[in-house]
């Protein structure tokens, strides 16, 4: 039975591993989102890590999907590219660049195969430059790519009828989605492990 707009379960999910420098590119996408955006009661934003299959929970959950991720089109570094429904890979097709890519493809396959998976899904991607700088930050064509990728968020968001609203004031930190100072700001502050 469809659901109407104003009802889609919409789930927005940044995956990556904030410790390989560009891989973090999704979950720092998503923190940002958080921090600048509220969002509807039918909206989930979820820091999605490497949780790779675990995630297929979520999936299940949702009616509209949009994930934010390093991904290695062969592209320009801090190209950022949408891809939508069909061309999402779910069981191959993006070159995979790190374990919990190819996780993140058969979570898309499980979800799939259990019929569950959501009606629409689109992937926003940002080509990494440095994916092997382990403890290093996010290099500067990728950070500058974050604030382009929220907005195409919000475009699809508004699209599916769920539009985000500017916050007037900064979330207190006990509401930042990622805590114990690895949000971006703090991580990047301190000193590289060696």
């Amino acid at each position: 039975m469809p659901t109407p707009e104003n009802t889609k379960r919409i789930l927005m999910l940044g995956i990556g591993n904030i410790l390989w420098a560009d891989e973090g590119f999704g979950v720092r996408v998503v923190e940002q989102f958080h921090r600048r955006y509220a969002v509807p009661d039918n909206v989930t934003m979820l820091d999605g890590g490497t949780q790779g299959l675990y995630l297929v929970n979520f999936l299940e959950e949702a009616d509209c999907l949009i994930v934010f991720d390093a991904i290695d089109y062969g592209l320009a570094p801090g190209h950022l590219k949408l891809v939508r429904d069909e061309e999402v890979p779910k069981f191959t097709g993006a070159k995979k660049v790190s374990l919990h890519q190819t996780s993140f493809q058969e979570v898309l396959s499980a979800a799939n195969l259990l019929g569950r998976c959501p009606r629409e899904l689109a992937l926003i991607g940002c080509q990494p430059l440095d994916l092997e700088d382990w403890g290093g930050p996010l290099t500067a064509p990728v950070r500058t790519q974050i604030a382009p990728a929220i907005e195409l968020g919000c475009e699809l968001l508004a699209q599916w009828g769920s539009p985000a609203k500017l916050r007037t004031a900064p979330l207190p930190k006990s509401e930042r989605l990622l805590a114990n100072d690895i949000d971006h700001a703090n991580y990047e502050r301190r000193a590289r492990p060696i």
